[in-house]
Protein backbone atom coordinates (compact mmCIF):
# COMPACT_ATOMS: atom_id res chain seq x y z
CA UNK A 1 0.00 0.00 0.00
CA UNK A 2 1.40 3.83 -0.51
CA UNK A 3 0.37 6.81 1.15
CA UNK A 4 -0.28 10.09 0.34
CA UNK A 5 1.40 13.00 2.33
CA UNK A 6 0.50 16.84 2.34
CA UNK A 7 2.52 19.37 3.52
CA UNK A 8 3.25 22.95 4.08
CA UNK A 9 7.15 24.89 4.44
CA UNK A 10 7.61 28.41 5.15
CA UNK A 11 8.84 30.40 2.77
CA UNK A 12 11.12 28.30 0.47
CA UNK A 13 11.09 28.18 -3.79
CA UNK A 14 9.64 25.14 -4.82
CA UNK A 15 12.55 24.95 -6.82
CA UNK A 16 14.44 24.25 -3.65
CA UNK A 17 12.10 21.84 -2.76
CA UNK A 18 12.49 18.87 -5.01
CA UNK A 19 16.61 18.14 -4.60
CA UNK A 20 15.99 18.02 -0.83
CA UNK A 21 12.85 15.94 -0.90
CA UNK A 22 15.20 13.62 -2.53
CA UNK A 23 17.66 13.41 -0.11
CA UNK A 24 14.97 13.66 3.02
CA UNK A 25 13.70 10.73 1.35
CA UNK A 26 16.23 8.80 -0.09
CA UNK A 27 14.26 8.41 -3.33
CA UNK A 28 14.11 9.70 -6.87
CA UNK A 29 11.25 12.71 -6.98
CA UNK A 30 9.75 12.86 -10.11
CA UNK A 31 7.19 16.17 -10.44
CA UNK A 32 3.91 15.17 -11.14
CA UNK A 33 4.16 17.65 -13.56
CA UNK A 34 6.59 15.41 -15.54
CA UNK A 35 6.33 11.96 -14.41
CA UNK A 36 5.28 9.84 -16.74
CA UNK A 37 3.19 6.95 -14.93
CA UNK A 38 4.78 4.34 -17.79
CA UNK A 39 8.32 5.04 -17.17
CA UNK A 40 8.25 6.10 -13.38
CA UNK A 41 10.85 4.01 -11.80
CA UNK A 42 9.42 1.63 -9.23
CA UNK A 43 11.04 3.70 -6.31
CA UNK A 44 10.05 7.19 -7.82
CA UNK A 45 8.18 9.16 -5.46
CA UNK A 46 5.87 11.87 -7.04
CA UNK A 47 5.61 15.32 -6.26
CA UNK A 48 3.60 18.18 -6.78
CA UNK A 49 5.30 21.50 -5.34
CA UNK A 50 3.57 25.08 -5.79
CA UNK A 51 3.36 28.56 -4.16
CA UNK A 52 0.35 29.01 -2.17
CA UNK A 53 -0.86 32.41 -0.32
CA UNK A 54 -0.80 32.62 3.29
CA UNK A 55 1.39 31.66 6.01
CA UNK A 56 3.45 28.54 5.24
CA UNK A 57 2.59 29.18 1.57
CA UNK A 58 4.89 26.68 -0.27
CA UNK A 59 2.80 23.72 -0.56
CA UNK A 60 4.04 20.00 -0.99
CA UNK A 61 1.77 16.63 -1.95
CA UNK A 62 3.61 13.34 -2.35
CA UNK A 63 2.22 10.71 -4.13
CA UNK A 64 2.80 7.19 -4.07
CA UNK A 65 5.16 7.14 -0.90
CA UNK A 66 5.93 3.79 0.21
CA UNK A 67 4.25 2.55 3.63
CA UNK A 68 7.40 2.28 5.34
CA UNK A 69 8.62 5.46 5.06
CA UNK A 70 8.00 7.15 7.94
CA UNK A 71 6.29 10.58 7.60
CA UNK A 72 7.47 12.67 10.84
CA UNK A 73 10.76 11.08 10.26
CA UNK A 74 11.22 11.97 6.45
CA UNK A 75 9.23 16.28 6.98
CA UNK A 76 11.78 16.32 9.89
CA UNK A 77 14.86 15.61 7.71
CA UNK A 78 13.47 17.59 5.15
CA UNK A 79 12.88 20.47 7.24
CA UNK A 80 16.88 20.02 8.36
CA UNK A 81 17.99 19.82 5.19
CA UNK A 82 15.49 23.24 4.03
CA UNK A 83 16.52 25.05 6.96
CA UNK A 84 12.70 25.92 7.14
CA UNK A 85 9.89 25.01 9.88
CA UNK A 86 7.53 22.48 7.86
CA UNK A 87 3.92 21.91 8.90
CA UNK A 88 1.52 18.56 8.54
CA UNK A 89 -2.01 17.97 9.52
CA UNK A 90 -2.25 16.64 13.15
CA UNK A 91 -4.14 13.19 13.75
CA UNK A 92 -7.42 15.41 14.73
CA UNK A 93 -10.45 16.32 12.71
CA UNK A 94 -9.39 20.39 13.28
CA UNK A 95 -8.77 21.55 9.95
CA UNK A 96 -6.52 24.15 11.81
CA UNK A 97 -4.41 22.42 13.87
CA UNK A 98 -1.42 20.80 12.43
CA UNK A 99 2.16 19.80 13.94
CA UNK A 100 5.24 22.45 13.26
CA UNK A 101 8.23 20.71 12.93
CA UNK A 102 11.31 22.73 13.17
CA UNK A 103 14.57 22.19 11.47
CA UNK A 104 16.60 20.68 14.07
CA UNK A 105 13.54 18.62 14.76
CA UNK A 106 11.50 19.69 17.88
CA UNK A 107 7.79 18.66 16.72
CA UNK A 108 4.55 20.47 18.22
CA UNK A 109 1.23 21.28 18.03
CA UNK A 110 0.11 24.62 16.62
CA UNK A 111 -3.62 26.47 15.48
CA UNK A 112 -3.84 28.50 12.50
CA UNK A 113 -7.27 30.53 11.33
CA UNK A 114 -8.69 29.21 8.03
CA UNK A 115 -9.72 31.23 5.16
CA UNK A 116 -10.80 29.20 2.30
CA UNK A 117 -9.83 31.41 -1.33
CA UNK A 118 -10.17 30.54 -4.61
CA UNK A 119 -6.26 29.70 -4.76
CA UNK A 120 -7.04 27.17 -1.79
CA UNK A 121 -6.37 27.56 2.08
CA UNK A 122 -4.84 30.33 3.52
CA UNK A 123 -3.03 30.37 6.69
CA UNK A 124 -2.55 33.02 8.86
CA UNK A 125 -2.54 33.91 12.92
CA UNK A 126 0.18 30.96 14.15
CA UNK A 127 -0.58 30.22 17.84
CA UNK A 128 0.36 27.66 20.00
CA UNK A 129 -1.74 24.51 21.08
CA UNK A 130 -1.45 25.65 25.18
CA UNK A 131 -3.54 24.73 27.92
CA UNK A 132 -2.96 28.27 28.50
CA UNK A 133 -5.30 29.10 25.21
CA UNK A 134 -8.86 28.61 26.30
CA UNK A 135 -9.92 26.73 22.65
CA UNK A 136 -7.48 24.17 24.11
CA UNK A 137 -8.76 23.81 27.69
CA UNK A 138 -11.29 21.09 28.59
CA UNK A 139 -12.89 19.80 26.17
CA UNK A 140 -11.33 20.21 22.45
CA UNK A 141 -10.56 17.84 20.03
CA UNK A 142 -7.05 19.05 21.46
CA UNK A 143 -6.78 16.19 23.74
CA UNK A 144 -8.00 13.57 21.70
CA UNK A 145 -5.09 13.65 20.10
CA UNK A 146 -1.38 12.14 20.40
CA UNK A 147 0.15 15.80 20.52
CA UNK A 148 -1.97 17.05 23.53
CA UNK A 149 -1.72 20.90 24.28
CA UNK A 150 1.59 21.97 25.07
CA UNK A 151 3.54 18.78 23.61
CA UNK A 152 6.97 18.74 22.72
CA UNK A 153 9.32 16.05 21.03
CA UNK A 154 12.57 16.82 20.68
CA UNK A 155 15.19 15.90 17.74
CA UNK A 156 13.03 14.25 15.79
CA UNK A 157 14.90 14.11 12.99
CA UNK A 158 17.33 12.07 14.50
CA UNK A 159 14.92 9.58 15.54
Amino acid sequence: MTELWNWRIDRVRPVEVYPALAEALGRVVMPLAVADPARLPAYAVVCDVWQAPGEFATMVDCYGVPERLPEHASIAALARLLDRNCLLRDDTLDAGRHLLVAPDGTVRPVHFDIRDTDDGEVLSGQRLCTLADPGCRGWSQCHRSRWAPDTIAPALAAA
